[in-house]
């Protein structure tokens, strides 16, 4: 195998992840890399809000089709845009390296949240950023917003917004940090199911390059997400409820905690807990029977 064809989003930001991808693989192997930028769903629809269309998937099924048609070689994605179920053949081989977790809060002239003035708009496209906004600042207005990095900042400038969430690492791949104004803490405003994580998505009949992906992925990074995710799907949540997860390792040990709410910010349910890493599958499903234990169930539409 000396040629591989990576399939991506046409974005400023999945092209940088692409880009990591096709540099780290180089770094390893003698190998021939071409990038294909493939148009999606989610791309063309920005005048919606994510939670309004089909979720998660919107962003993932040209690519996808590509990759089981074998116009790719492999896929990669933002994890948390990857839906808990994949089409039928195909799998995640690999997780890089995971970079910065966290929200940020970009907002000219403020330090953080605390600083801005009641009344403010914030601008975000996530209902999960909004609902923690809410509950920490009801004071606040928030407005939805789509379109890439690039876009929202420019947003940022020409409407009346006085601030914006965004993710770290975005921001960071796309050598930005300059416009951060605060970082928002991973324990205090939970992020997104694996995000700040690369997916690299396979056939599940390539061998050879599962084999070779699989010499470059971070262990702790593969076992901390897909703890997220399996939370995730132990919930039988998507983009529609709140849910933020954030899992970190100490030594052979993982803590997870989560949180389910409701748009408003005005229901919560928060929990955490901790296990063997090894065990992870088992912390994670036991997290979320206690979140739906607590009252989840009903956030999520679960309660009869």
């Amino acid at each position: 195998m000396n040629k591989i064809v990576i399939g991506t989003r046409a974005s400023e930001l999945a092209l940088a992840q692409a880009d990591r991808v096709k540099k780290t693989l180089q770094q390893k192997y003698d190998l021939t890399i071409e990038i294909k930028e493939i148009i999606t769903q989610g791309d063309k629809i920005l005048d919606k809000p994510l939670a309004e269309i089909e979720g998660k998937g919107v962003f993932l099924k040209e690519i996808e089709k590509a990759l089981i048609s074998g116009e790719i070689d492999l896929a990669v994605h933002s994890l948390k845009d990857v839906p808990t179920e994949l089409p039928a053949g195909l799998k995640i081989a690999c997780y890089l390296n995971r970079e910065d977790p966290r929200d940020v809060l970009v907002a000219p002239g403020f330090r953080g949240l605390t600083d801005l003035p009641a009344g403010s708009t914030v601008a975000t496209g996530s209902l999960r950023r909004q609902a923690q906004l809410k509950q920490r600042r009801p004071d606040l207005k928030v407005a939805s917003i789509r379109g890439n990095v690039n876009t929202r900042l420019a947003k940022l400038e020409k409407e009346d917004f006085q601030g914006l969430i965004l993710a770290a690492a975005g921001l960071k791949r796309l050598e930005l940090t300059e416009v951060i104004s605060c970082y928002l803490s991973p324990y205090d405003f939970l992020p997104a199911p694996g995000q700040g994580a690369l997916a690299i998505e396979i056939r599940e009949e390539d061998q050879d390059i599962f084999e070779l992906l699989k010499r470059i992925e971070d262990p702790n990074t593969a076992i901390q997400v897909q703890a997220e995710r399996k939370l995730l799907a132990a919930l039988g949540g998507g983009c529609h409820v709140p849910i933020g997860c954030f899992a970190r390792i100490k030594g052979e040990k993982i803590s997870i905690i989560a949180m389910v709410g409701d748009p408003a910010g005005k229901s919560f349910c928060r929990q955490s807990k901790e296990g063997d890493k090894q065990n992870f599958v088992a912390v994670a499903e036991e997290l979320a029977q206690e979140l739906l234990a607590e009252g989840a169930d009903r956030l999520l539409g679960k309660d009869g």
